[in-house]
């Protein structure tokens, strides 16, 4: 591989609703115009929990999505093997309100930059080494759960009890066992979530730099 085709792979870890999402999402459609489709790609960590289409409803419901478990990274690692060797991928499409995948997919075309988010993964050591530059959001616990509560019971139909009750018994402890650890192997830390207007024009000076 030439090093001008050489694919950047930049993770954006933290813990669930910190701003990975946002802070993604808005390099990605901020450099769009510029980069062009064939430039850059994102990809959420989300889409590859694993397939629970074999569980009932129940048990699905039981399901800890905060565990490195939940999620199948031998796959996202094989896409971005892929990726990085210039094939495309077909990226599962995950549903937050059947705890299942969907049949579809969606194709992620291999592009110079492909931007990763998700809340573990700087946990697992083989994924780690997918990437070129690990972000990590920095948010303090009561801010992103005033944030997932908005979002879970908003834009995914949940009540506040089961949102409070997961936070309590999974997400807030996994978080102190598996996402504030991971924090050591970041390359870059941001503070103030994903409207940390002077982290994303650091980051998008980078990628320019990256296509020079």
């Amino acid at each position: 591989m030439t090093q001008q085709s050489k694919t950047t792979v930049i993770a954006i870890a933290g813990a669930s609703a910190s701003g990975k999402s946002l802070f993604a999402e808005t390099i990605y459609n901020e450099l769009l115009p510029e980069l062009g489709k064939d430039g850059i790609s994102i990809i959420k960590e989300d889409a590859y929990y694993r397939d629970q289409s074999h569980l009932t409803m129940d048990e699905r419901i039981q399901t800890n999505y905060d565990h490195p478990k939940a999620f199948e990274h031998e796959l996202l690692r094989e896409h971005l093997i892929a990726l990085t060797n210039h094939q495309d991928v077909n990226c599962p499409v995950y549903c937050y309100k059947t705890h299942t995948r969907t049949k579809e997919t969606v194709k992620v075309k291999s592009t110079k930059i492909i931007l990763v988010e998700g809340i573990l993964l700087l946990s697992n050591p083989s994924l780690r080494d997918s990437f070129d530059i690990k972000v990590y959001m920095d948010t303090p616990l009561d801010i992103c759960l005033i944030r997932r509560i908005e979002r879970d019971t908003m834009e995914r139909e949940r009540s506040l009890v089961s949102v409070t009750t997961q936070y309590l018994s999974t997400v807030r402890p996994m978080y102190y066992q598996f996402i504030e650890p991971s924090k050591a192997w970041a390359d870059i830390v941001i503070t103030r979530g994903g409207k940390n207007r002077m982290a994303i024009e650091v980051l998008k000076a980078k990628i320019r730099q990256l296509f020079q």
